[in-house]
């Protein structure tokens, strides 16, 4: 069935293609509902079993449903363990493998930690908290938990129970009381009273127990507010006696440490460059005794997100590289080895107790699965099968694309050709563009691309100066070069794929969400070619980012300090799309949701004003919800369905107006 929306090209390529290509059906609208995501998969203390966290998407409810699946790792078979439960958010095995712990959100409710037993029963709520759990981890006996959970609100004076001023740090413009930290405490395995740990401003955002059962490694930054999280440090506190020992004193983003087998090292990552985020993160092992940390990764020149320890005492890391995650074997001593899982994207890994792994892999064609190798060296094997519907589909041919871009950069990014593809015929060419700019544009299931190729269209994601799959010097480059080295390297990647010969000059259209916004608004108004543009959540203002959002401050880190500094707000403008847009003269849908913490609501209003004012067709859409992304089914498949319908009828104008 056709869409309402697709142009009157597309109609003729259906036509122009075999019978039975004709009859199969593509990627459509609804399909966006019908992936089943996955998180968490949990390898069972036996080795025989997994446990993973499914997402579906409620239409009739607009919501996500998320609960428990155990997986029999011999047989695929699968067993729903919290049937009626909506909300399940993280799960973790009890050290024995009888029970397991997962945190879940009943209606109206604050989360909570609940304790299943897989002899059988009903789940067991284990907390009380006013605020909700965070993270939280088994003591390694099995007898009690540790968890995170913020600080609820004091009570106000009697005498002035109606005022609400609070005083404003580095926290976002969303705010409308102070912030509060976030504490760890601990719990019996039975439940009951909790015990508080620790007290005061400082904030803790992750947790992983020694071995001992009476220390715990924690992460954590300054104070509650949001900016402050580019300032999280480490330190390991005893239960027992409360003692405090600095573990580390490199500040980055507060991502949760891993302990080595032997209770003798922590593994964390850490930006290997003063500027936070804009370099490559590397695995920093410091001892728990005390010691200084080194570099344990330092043949691997790509940003590493996670890192697990084997039983033999090596490490297996997750990181992209080029146009796929992937994973590498690290050893203490030597040269790391990259693993050959085949054409898939690896994430969501867990290793366990006998060195077996799970992980979540996408495949080109085909939406994530869960898998699992006996061994590091072991073949994966396909699981579980939830999204076989999807991977039926006719979907489009997805290729990498490497080109030599300016300023010496051989630059790389992801084709995904239209279903039904001919060679020696032409199609309009559309960039989705990713975000960061530490995103990475991968080969692995897009259902965005599938959607917007199944529209007849060629759609390029580009990975350009930023990206954080090409190594230090590439990812680094984007320092004080927010835009028009960027801008340069997708350009250079537009004449490479115009080079092969596919593409429609006269229909060519750039979108993408966040920083893929920002490129958006900076292309259009530097390079007249493109009949249709939609900038999603773009950054146009850095002014606004560096005072307004959540992460605030650390804009400074890409733009050279504070804009409020000597003469640098200059450097700012320069840098926003903003300073330009009175050239855009491209048809421009503007997409936002009102209360994005990330990417300012006030970004998209002054770029729909500056359109407006000097004539050029926009449209703004907002919802009204908070997220960087409407977090709902509904609104998602809206954003969908008017980022293809607005690209589509600027295509079908000129497709119209063409002799």
């Amino acid at each position: 069935m056709l869409h309402p929306f697709r142009s009157s090209l597309f109609v003729v390529s259906l036509i122009l293609t075999s019978p039975l290509a004709a009859q199969a059906r593509r990627f459509e609208l609804n399909d966006f509902g019908r992936e089943v995501g996955w998180s968490n998969p949990r390898i069972s203390p036996d080795g025989k079993s997994i446990v993973a966290i499914t997402s579906r998407a409620n239409y009739a409810d607009n919501r996500f449903e998320r609960s428990l699946l155990l997986i029999d790792i011999a047989s695929g078979a699968t067993r729903e363990l919290t049937p009626g439960r909506r909300n399940v958010a993280s799960v973790e095995w009890s050290p024995a493998g009888d029970q397991l712990a997962f945190t879940d959100r009943e209606p109206d409710k604050v989360a909570q930690l609940y304790l299943l037993p897989l002899a059988g029963g009903e789940a067991r709520r284990i907390t009380e908290t006013k605020s909700g759990i965070g993270a939280f981890a088994w003591r390694p006996d099995g007898k009690g938990f540790a968890f995170l959970t913020e600080d609820p609100p004091a009570d106000p004076p009697a005498d002035d129970k109606f005022n609400k001023s609070f005083e404003v740090g580095d926290n976002m413009y969303l705010d409308q009381a102070v912030s509060l930290p976030t504490h760890l405490w601990t719990v019996p395995v039975e439940g009951g009273a909790a015990t508080r740990v620790t007290s005061g401003q400082r904030t803790v955002t992750a947790l992983n127990w020694l071995p001992d059962g009476r220390r715990i490694v924690l992460v954590v930054r300054p104070g509650p507010h949001s900016g402050q999280l580019i300032n999280s440090t480490s330190l390991i506190r005893d239960l027992t006696t409360g003692a405090e020992v600095p573990l580390s004193d490199r500040r980055g983003f507060g991502g949760p440490a891993a302990i080595s087998p032997d209770g003798k090292l922590v593994a964390s990552i850490a930006s290997r460059g003063a500027e936070l985020g804009f370099h490559p993160g590397g695995v920093v092992l410091t001892p728990i005794e005390g010691g200084q940390g080194r570099d344990g990764t330092p043949a691997i020149d790509r940003d590493l997100n996670l890192v697990r320890w084997l039983p033999d005492g090596r490490m297996i890391l997750v990181g992209l590289d080029q146009t796929w995650a992937t994973a590498w074997v690290q050893p203490l001593g030597g040269p790391p080895r990259r693993l050959d899982w085949g054409k898939r994207d690896v994430g969501e890994l867990h290793v366990g107790p006998a060195g077996a792994i799970a992980f979540l892999g996408r495949e080109p064609n085909r939406p994530g699965e869960i898998f699992y190798l006996s061994s590091v060296d072991a073949a994966p094997r396909r699981l579980t099968d939830l999204n076989k519907d999807l991977a039926a589909l006719e979907t489009g041919r997805i290729e990498s694309i490497t080109w030599q871009g300016p300023d010496g950069f051989i630059e790389n990014g992801v084709i995904t050709y239209p279903p039904g593809y001919r060679d020696g015929q032409k199609y309009p060419l559309v960039l989705n563009i990713h975000g960061g700019p530490m995103g990475t544009s991968t080969e692995g299931w897009s259902a965005p691309n599938q959607y917007f190729a199944a529209q007849g269209w060629i759609i390029f994601s580009p990975n350009y100066r930023g990206s954080n799959n090409m190594g230090d010097k590439f990812q680094s480059a984007v320092i004080n070069d927010a835009g028009d080295g960027p801008g340069r390297d997708v350009m250079s990647g537009v004449a490479a794929v115009k080079a092969k010969g596919i593409v429609d000059e006269s229909r060519m259209a750039v979108s993408g969400w966040s920083y893929g916004g920002y490129m958006t608004a900076w292309l259009t108004a530097h390079y007249q070619v493109w009949k249709a543009a939609v900038a999603g959540a773009a950054v146009t203002d850095w002014f606004d980012w560096y005072n307004l959002a959540d992460m605030n401050t650390w804009a400074g880190y890409g733009l050279g300090g504070s804009p409020w500094r000597k003469d640098n707000a200059m450097n700012y403008w320069r840098q926003s799309p903003m300073a330009y847009a009175h050239q855009i003269k491209t048809p421009t849908l503007i997409l936002s949701t009102t209360g994005d913490p990330r990417v300012t609501v006030t970004q998209s209003y002054k770029l729909y004003h500056a359109l407006k004012d000097n004539g050029t067709e926009v449209q703004f859409i907002a919802y009204p919800m908070g997220g960087h992304f409407p977090p709902d089914p509904v609104h998602q498949r809206d954003v969908r369905k008017r980022w293809a319908a607005w690209i589509a009828q600027r295509f079908a104008t000129a497709a119209a107006s063409e002799p």
